[in-house]
């Protein structure tokens, strides 16, 4: 595992944080993230699958429970990739400003984010 890559997840995160709320609504966005908000301002508060550190086939090894999605909050699933497609680890939890993005490069790893707020636990089914 590369540890230097692993410890700069939290800046990754922080990252997309930014992304999600500053890319909308561009009509020059060429060669630009793509990013897609969703709006969940009219539904409930819901609870969401929360698990910091997953790898395949594994079980979730890190920060593993439920969070609960505040109004401006979204349950969230993030996959880091390699290169070749191959899945690396996996994330879930509750993230503010959520957008669904798919195969950012970072480093040798394409990173999706999926976001949903429908139901309860709905980022166990992403």
């Amino acid at each position: 595992m590369d540890k230097s890559l692993l410890l700069g997840l939290p800046v990754l995160l922080c990252c997309f944080r930014v992304l999600s709320g500053s890319l909308l609504h561009r009509d020059n966005a060429v060669g630009e993230v793509i990013v897609q908000k969703n709006d969940y301002s009219n539904l409930q508060i819901v609870q969401c699958r929360m698990c910091h550190l997953q790898f395949p086939g594994e079980k979730c090894s890190r920060g593993r429970g439920i969070c609960a999605a505040t109004t401006d909050e979204a349950c969230t699933v993030g996959r880091i990739f390699k290169k070749n497609g191959t899945p690396w680890l996996t994330f879930m939890g509750c993230l503010k400003n959520c957008a669904n993005v798919k195969n950012i490069k970072w480093s040798v790893y394409l990173v999706t984010f999926e976001c949903c707020k429908g139901y309860d636990l709905c980022n166990e089914k992403l």
